[in-house]
């Protein structure tokens, strides 16, 4: 089995890490994976020699193309390999011994903010709404205490488990056929 570097745009946990090992495993790789958290990140990685390959997502089934994304593409040379999509869900979670009436904001990255719109406006109409730069990072920064007891994030499930969280809820983004397509790149 190859062994490859793969820079992603995440965190442990992240829909990024996910897809890169999925990824990977269908191309019959062994990864060690680098968490560049944001597209600006990957990219500088692969400039610097630092992966072989990065994964990031480049559109969201339902907010359409990632602008970050493409702002980042334009800074930077690489080659496109590939692009693939993969269905996702979202989880609600909390800091242990929390509850949902503990909530009074909301921490993600802001396309699953988006994805997650209609639930939340049914489920916590009177939340405020905090954008962060990565879903699974936003779940270890709760765990670390950046973000303050009374923030739920919006995150892989897996997150929950993986930074000592409640999960609250599964499967809350607004469509069940929610999906990202991520592209593959190298230098």
């Amino acid at each position: 089995m190859e062994k490859i570097t793969i820079a992603v745009s995440g965190d442990e946990g992240s829909l990024s890490e996910e897809a890169a090992l999925v990824y990977a495993q269908k191309k019959g790789m062994e990864p060690k994976i680098l968490y560049s958290i944001d597209v600006e990140g990957v990219l500088n990685v692969l400039d610097n020699h630092g992966a072989e390959l990065g994964i990031f997502p480049i559109v969201n089934s339902r907010g359409g193309v990632i602008h970050s994304s493409v702002e980042a593409m334009g800074r930077h040379n690489f080659k496109f390999l590939e692009d693939f999509s993969q269905n996702f869900k979202m989880s609600l979670m909390v800091k242990k011994h929390k509850s949902r009436e503990d909530i009074k904001k909301i921490a993600s990255h802001p396309q699953a903010i988006t994805q997650c719109e209609n639930y939340i406006k049914r489920e916590f109409k009177n939340v405020r709404l905090i954008y962060w730069d990565d879903t699974a990072k936003a779940a270890r920064d709760l765990s670390e205490n950046v973000l303050t007891d009374d923030t739920a994030v919006i995150a892989p499930a897996r997150c929950a488990v993986q930074y000592g969280l409640e999960l609250i809820e599964k499967g809350i983004q607004d469509s069940s056929e929610s999906s990202l397509t991520f592209i593959v790149v190298k230098k």
